[in-house]
């Protein structure tokens, strides 16, 4: 009885391989990016592009298991709602007032502990930060946002 459970958990896994989407293809950054269009200290940059960029750009480096269905429906539907919300590819197109904006709002979530997400940090440990790393991100956002607040 168990081996038939067993062997139905793989089929019903194998099957779902057939409907696991597409991943969004990395893309080389453009002279809209963030750091085309801004200067940060190196560990600031260093971080946002190794952890914030896989959902909030168009460099999305997918991890392997980002290709297996049903975890692929989910890492798919993170990239597609953060770049969607922020996308850092698109720097340069964005209003200063939207960009005063945006940092407004990385600031208010990085400092809320709700970016990134729990589910992100569980896999990409290398994302929580001691705290005077992640008192330079945020002096970094704000500098940022006070930046294009300034007419």
């Amino acid at each position: 009885m168990k081996s038939k459970i067993a062997l139905f958990v793989i089929l019903i896994f194998a099957v779902l391989q057939l409907f696991k989407g597409e991943n969004k293809p990395y893309q080389e950054p453009t002279e809209n990016d963030l750091f085309a269009q801004e200067e940060a200290p190196e560990q600031v940059a260093l971080y946002l592009k190794s952890n914030c960029y896989d959902c909030h750009s168009n460099q999305v480096n997918h991890p392997w298991y980002a290709n297996l269905a049903p975890i692929s429906w989910w890492i798919q539907d993170h990239v597609e709602h953060g770049s969607k919300h922020l996308n850092f590819s698109e720097w340069g197109t964005y209003s200063a007032k939207k960009k005063a904006h945006k940092m407004e709002e990385c600031f208010e979530e990085f400092e809320e502990d709700e970016m990134p997400l729990p589910s992100y940090t569980l896999i990409h440990r290398g994302a929580i930060l001691e705290k005077n790393e992640k008192e330079a991100v945020l002096n970094w956002f704000k500098s940022m946002e006070k930046k294009y607040k300034t007419p």
